[in-house]
């Protein structure tokens, strides 16, 4: 065992040459356990054995933590489980006011579930969620690439890790949590949904992707882990929050590569090209898409379906006519070859290749044909899906009032309205305010007059 005097491991001995920065953060952790300083002191002695350390810290050295002067990165996890286990829930550096150790090579900080963790939290604040909003979407991102072999093992108690020890029903719990979540999404929309996934990636996945677990256990935790972040990426891109969106679907890849969970790996690449796509990053859309038809183990029938569609879409957004109807078709056999089953994530299904096909068609400049595969979509759309059907709808109408289809329009737009006022959608505010912008110049058409006076009944109610 190392033993080291306090006054060393507090980082006392660099005071003077220093610029500290105080550390309000774990001064205000401190009071939320209801602790002296002397506590914390004692509690992070107790645990240096367990890092190797034999510690003799008393409240002089919290003191000059909370002042400015940073604990040595050996120091910080013994800080943090402290925290953790007093206060019941995971303490990341990033909320104790403490920069992460940094790994071997200096270039990475700590883990991926303590950024999962920050990032969820963050997004459950509604004072800072305008700021991940913000953040920019980049479109020349370099990809986690796939490691092809699982690095979760079995886990001894480590500090910084909670001694919990999960099974295979927690894994359960996760995968029926991601799917209600995912139907809450669909009938009320990501402004409801976002947050309930990213409390219960803060509040509990986080906790049990640091608990104790057999390799098994912990593969298939980090692989539905994998999957509720995705969920949380999509909602995220939804709303338009792109550059949280892809911080969200960065996250999931590092976790599926850590489970060693190729389909989940790829389901998350071709989100990452859909996000592309909406954001008009051709090419970019059409090397993510490729790349997870390239990675994609072999797979049933519905996850090629579900690739091939969208590298249908990206191919026509560079003008490969040929390469877009190829995979429409590729896309179209393997859907006929699928079962009946409705996946909760990565699921595909006739609405689904339609609205690809309807994209392909619009993309070479075919307004009719487009309109008329949208049309398709939309009746075979399940009755639950209301967010999906809120965007198919204001889809349609723009395109109807293009083609110079002004009563067909209206009749769209009235069914978007139907959906959009029972849902909480960023882009479904957006398509509302589009639609106010497309038919103002219409005004005095019977049709629009309807229309508006419904609107104004619409925004009063979601006001």
């Amino acid at each position: 065992m190392n033993t080291v005097n306090a006054m060393e491991l507090s980082g006392v001995e660099d005071m003077a040459t220093r610029k500290r920065t105080p550390n309000p953060d774990l001064d205000r952790l401190l009071e939320q356990a209801r602790w002296t300083r002397t506590q914390l002191a004692q509690q992070v002695n107790r645990l240096g054995p367990q890092a190797g350390l034999q510690l003799t810290y008393d409240r002089t050295a919290v003191a000059h933590w909370i002042a400015g002067t940073p604990p040595k990165p050996e120091v910080r996890p013994l800080i943090l489980e402290a925290l953790s286990a007093r206060l019941g829930r995971p303490i990341t550096h990033a909320e104790a006011g403490l920069q992460p150790a940094m790994s071997v090579d200096a270039s990475q900080p700590v883990d991926t579930v303590e950024e999962l963790i920050d990032l969820g939290r963050a997004d459950m604040d509604p004072s800072r969620r305008g700021v991940l909003a913000a953040t920019l979407f980049s479109a020349a991102l370099a990809v986690p690439a796939f490691q092809q072999s699982a690095r979760a093992s079995d886990d001894p108690v480590t500090p910084g890790k909670a001694t919990t020890r999960i099974g295979a029903s927690q894994v359960a719990s996760v995968r029926s949590m991601t799917k209600r979540i995912a139907e809450i999404l669909d009938e009320f929309g990501a402004g409801h949904a976002r947050p309930m996934a990213a409390a219960f990636l803060v509040n509990t996945v986080g906790p049990w992707l640091r608990a104790q677990a057999s390799a098994p256990v912990k593969r298939d935790m980090l692989a539905v882990a994998s999957d509720l972040t995705y969920l949380t990426g999509w909602m995220a891109m939804y709303e338009k929050a792109h550059g949280l969106g892809q911080t969200y679907y960065v996250k999931a890849l590092k976790l599926a590569d850590e489970a060693g969970d190729h389909v989940t790996y790829c389901r998350t690449l071709r989100g990452m090209s859909l996000q592309a796509s909406n954001l008009g990053h051709g090419r970019t859309a059409l090397q993510l898409a490729d790349s997870a038809a390239e990675a994609a183990p072999s797979a049933g029938p519905r996850l090629v379906a579900f690739l091939r569609g969208q590298q249908a879409h990206a191919s026509s957004m560079v003008g490969n006519r040929h390469q877009a109807h190829t995979r429409l078709r590729e896309a179209e056999t393997a859907l006929s070859q699928a079962d009946n089953r409705r996946d909760a994530i990565g699921g595909y299904d006739q609405t689904a290749y339609l609205f690809h096909v309807s994209h392909v068609l619009m993309e070479e400049s075919d307004l009719a044909g487009s309109i008329n595969a949208l049309k398709q979509s939309i009746r075979f759309q399940p009755t639950q899906e209301r967010q999906g059907r809120v965007h198919a709808y204001a889809v349609l109408a723009q395109r109807q009032l293009r083609y110079g289809h002004l009563d067909a329009s209206c009749e769209s737009w009235n069914r978007f309205l139907d959906e959009y006022e029972h849902v909480s959608s960023v882009r479904g505010d957006d398509h509302f305010a589009t639609m106010r912008a497309d038919l103002a110049p219409y005004t005095k058409a019977r049709p629009v007059r309807e229309l508006a006076s419904r609107a104004r009944e619409v925004a009063a109610a979601k006001a």
